[in-house]
């Protein structure tokens, strides 16, 4: 009865009809990933990381604003290269660099733990610069929303009163020594670690954004560890990591937030324990 043209325009017709129906895609199923690589890392060519690093974390976080993830070197003994840096970036959080860690050249820093906040469904990429100039890249996926802007766990006469406070665990390892093998030690720093996205109770206005961004590690005067963090390390940033002694007699850590406070402390260690 009705002739091509008509037939034609009426299945163009309900081709907009059922595009103009269909739900628009969300901006958060983009990824976002090809232009952090750009923004971060400059664009720089990276290779599959598999068998260079790996990155733990837990697939669905019991708490977003604690989520645990630990960065492990699996090169093996007898590879010339060794870990330069390891830089984490959680793709979905507002402020996608977390933390990169410089490693000290004569530490052998194998395993660096610690905890960060998520604030979306994310996947979550490890970063390994290599002494050979290349960079290597793992990711994995946490299921975590809220992380960011989650309160604070400790209200702020507390979080005043442990300001700058550090701590250091020096953990048993097997096989260690003075420089016979790795051994495991642990950094605690008393701070708020606001994110610039949590709300007073109180007030109900944003609290100001206000963390440690540098941290350094230091046994006797041979750089073990230097990390520059961001708004998605959690309160009180904890960092758990192996190295190998060189028989130093002292440890000794300085930290510095984004106010310009400067936390500094040292401890006397037995290198032979």
């Amino acid at each position: 009865m009705f002739g091509a043209p008509f037939r034609l325009a009426c299945i163009a017709g309900l081709m907009g009809i059922i595009a103009f129906s269909a739900p628009a895609v969300s901006a958060e199923t983009d990824d976002p990933w090809p232009g952090l690589v750009q923004d971060i890392f400059n664009n720089r060519p990276m290779s599959d990381g598999s068998d260079v690093i790996a990155i733990e974390m837990p697939t669905r976080a019991e708490d977003a604003a604690i989520v645990p993830v630990t960065l492990r070197s699996k090169l093996a003994p007898d590879d010339s290269r060794r870990v330069r840096t390891i830089t984490l970036v959680i793709d979905q959080n507002p402020a996608p660099m977390a933390a990169r860690f410089d490693l000290g050249a004569d530490a052998n820093v194998t395993e660096i733990s610690t905890r960060v906040r998520v604030n979306n469904y994310t996947d979550v990429h490890a970063v390994a610069e290599l002494t050979d100039g290349k960079l290597y890249v793992v990711k994995t996926y946490v299921k975590a929303s809220g992380g960011c802007a989650a309160p604070a766990l400790k209200n702020a006469e507390e979080a005043k009163a442990r300001l700058g406070q550090i701590r250091y665990r020096q953990l048993s390892k097997a096989g260690a020594g003075s420089t016979s093998g790795a051994r495991e030690a642990q950094i605690m720093i008393g701070h708020p670690n606001n994110s610039g996205l949590q709300m007073d109770q109180v007030t109900q206005l944003y609290i100001p954004a206000f963390y440690v961004d540098r941290l350094q590690l230091w046994q006797d005067d041979s750089l073990v560890l230097k990390m520059e963090g961001g708004i998605s390390i959690s309160e009180d940033p904890n960092i758990r990591f192996t190295y190998v002694s060189n028989g130093a007699k002292r440890f000794r850590a300085e930290a510095k937030d984004t106010d310009g406070h400067v936390f500094e402390h040292e401890w006397k260690i037995d290198s032979d324990s």
